[in-house]
Order: C-alpha cells, then structure tokens, then sequence
C-alpha cells in the first residue's frame, strides 16, 4: 500500500514538474498543484446508501489540490480525492465482495495565516460527492473544512500536511404539518455523513 502511494505521488509530482518548466511564466497569479494521498475514516456513508456493512481496511485516499493565489495569503482552491472501499456482504446474502467508490469534488478558498517558508492554513469548500458500485452511482451534495500547514525549504518545491473533514448530504426531507395565515409549520429532516482524512502530498509552485 505505501509503495503504491509513493509511486502515484512521486509521477504526479514528476508531471507537475515538467509541466512547470515547460510553462511560460504567468502575469498575476502564483498557482500551485499539490498532488496527495493518505488514509480516510468514517465508513457510514457507504451503509446508508448500501444499507450493506463495509470493510475498511483499505481507506487509502488519493487526490490532488490546485490553488490560485488571489490575494496576499488567499487563494482560491480546486479539490479532487478518491477512495476505494470492499462491501463484506453482497445484497440477498450472495457470496464475495463488492467494490465500492467515493470521488469528491469541491471548489473554494484557503487562507495562509503566515506567508514564510512554513505556512499553517484553513480550508473551505463546497461540492459534489460521488458514490459508484459496479451497478449504480449516486451524486449529493458536500462541504468541507480543515487545515493543515505547508513546508517550503525552496521557492518552488514543497510539502503539505493536510487535515480534512467532509460532510455529505445523503437524503433530506422536508413536511409541511399546517399552514394559517400565510405561515406554515416546517419540519426539515436530513441526514449528513462525516468522514475525516489526512493526507501528505507535494506542492509544486508554478509561478
């Protein structure tokens, strides 16, 4: 498992890397790709919509992050992750396992809190969780919120330490018990699945 984490981590810092020297220059904006992998937890969200239990000894993380500096210390922030997981039990009691999915995407904003060669800072972000089987595939929507701190030892090469966590919208549900006078009585019900990773990656800084 480790050996597979540093062979992906080392080809997509690689490819960050050609790709940044063979880039001209940019006018305004710093950008900075970081791709990396680590360990995810919190399995509820597989039995909620599998209503199946899960194994997950293997919830290895992989993803990448891209930020765009838009400001002295704040940027503007792309995510991607994957997660691959093993059902322990297939519908209608069949034997063998089942493998099951979850890709995030989200999109928002990081604040460097320090701008010297180790920079702590927090995240936030908004978008899509996908969960996919062999036979279906489900979108909700997601948040995120964590933080973590970068390393710089050069100008251009780094390393970042990442703390997450996610919050995925399975099912929501909204009854309307009685209405008077233009007003009406709301109950609102929803169920929300946590999971938390940690990760470390490469940052690559292309301007």
């Amino acid at each position: 498992m480790c050996r597979f984490l540093g062979r992906v981590l080392f080809g997509a810092a690689s490819a960050a890397a050609c790709l940044a020297a063979q880039m001209t220059p940019l006018q305004a904006q710093t950008v900075e790709i970081a791709p990396f992998g680590g360990y995810r937890f919190g399995g509820d969200f597989f039995a909620l919509l599998t209503a199946q239990p899960i194994d997950l000894d293997e919830a290895l993380t992989l993803g990448v992050a891209l930020d765009v500096r838009l400001s002295e210390g704040s940027h503007f922030e792309a995510l991607y992750t994957h997660q691959r997981a093993d059902l322990s039990q297939l519908p209608f009691d069949s034997p063998g396992r089942a493998r099951v999915t979850v890709d995030h995407w989200l999109g928002g904003g990081l604040q460097e809190l320090d701008g010297g060669r180790v920079r702590p800072f927090l995240t936030g972000m908004i978008g899509l969780t996908r969960y996919a089987s062999e036979v279906d595939s489900e979108i909700r929507l997601a948040a995120s919120a964590g933080g973590g701190v970068k390393l710089f030892p050069t100008a251009r090469v780094g390393l970042r330490l990442d703390g997450r966590v996610f919050a995925t919208l399975v099912d929501a549900d909204a009854t309307v018990y009685a209405c008077a006078q233009g007003r009406c009585l709301l109950a609102f019900d929803a169920d929300v699945v946590w999971q938390a990773e940690f990760t470390a990656g490469i940052v690559i800084r292309l301007h």
